[in-house]
Formats: structure tokens, sequence, C-alpha cells
């Protein structure tokens, strides 16, 4: 620090005005990120992104604008035609698989064996209680919301047949 310009003026008021010359930051701005725009304080004039998530992103954006960019132009779309045409003449140059060989003893899965994963054990089976027997019709049309004329009389039963079933 040289000496002060003015010697008759007192050294307070020169430290005073140091403290007022701070740096110059940058003032809040947008997140350039589409999507993200959030308002940030800027470590640096040139930060444009307000996290590295952002940064990343932006990234990766540019590089997909970039290959679209490339694969318009006229060389672009030559390298993509030659890379295809190489592809179609691999594909075409494999041999096709072989056919495994299926051996005698082939496990095979019965109707039953299949069938036994989705059985209850025969302990719980005993622990269920029979329930009250209901006709097939009740039980089938039990959901249905009652419309005029569907029966008869108030009480009467919805269905005559004596067929019943047993639910569990």
């Amino acid at each position: 620090m040289g000496p002060p310009e003015s010697r008759t003026r007192p050294r307070k008021r020169q430290a005073a005005s140091r403290r007022n010359c701070r740096a110059r930051r940058p003032r809040l701005r947008q997140c350039l990120l589409k999507g993200c725009e959030q308002k940030f304080h800027p470590r640096h004039a040139r930060q444009r992104y307000c996290s590295e998530d952002c940064r990343d992103s932006a990234r990766q954006w540019g590089r997909w604008k970039a290959q679209q960019r490339y694969r318009a132009s006229t060389t672009g779309k030559q390298k993509r035609n030659g890379q295809s045409r190489r592809y179609r003449e691999r594909v075409k140059s494999r041999k096709p698989p072989e056919p495994e060989a299926v051996s005698d003893s082939a496990r095979v899965v019965t109707a039953e064996h299949f069938f036994r994963a989705c059985l209850r054990p025969a302990g719980m089976l005993r622990a269920i209680r029979a329930r009250a027997a209901k006709s097939l019709a009740a039980l089938l049309l039990a959901r249905l919301p009652a419309s005029a004329g569907a029966r008869s009389t108030a009480g009467a039963p919805l269905a005559t047949s004596t067929r019943l079933i047993r639910t569990y």
C-alpha cells in the first residue's frame, strides 16, 4: 500500500473507503438449463448453470445436438449409410443358429404338478368352516343392483332352483 494521496487526510477515512471498494460480484441470475431456470448467485462471472447436475445435463444435451447436426450433413449421412450397409452384410453372412437337440429324458410337467403350488395345504382347509349354502343365482347376482320388476314380491327368493353351492 502506497502513501495516501493527500497527507492531510486522516488514515481512518482512507481505510473506510477501501472497505467500500470490494471486488464486484455478478448479480443473481437464472440457470440456463431449460426446465430448471432456478435463480442462483454465481461464484464467478462465466457461471451459467446453478449446479453440477445442470452443467452435466447441458453438456449431454450439447453432445446430442452436435450429433444431430452432424447426421444431417452430407458427410454424416454418407458415413451412416456406410455403417448401415456393413451391418446388413454382417447379418446376411451370419450362420443360422443350430436347433437345439432335445434329449429323450426331457422333464415333462403334468397338470397335477403345475397346479400343486396353487393349492392350499390340507391343514388350512380343515380350519375353514363351511358357511351356509347359497344358490348359484344368489352368488352370481349378489352385486347387481335390484331394478324394477326384479322380484315378484319383496321377500321372494331370487332363484327357485334347488342346486346349491358351498362357499368357503
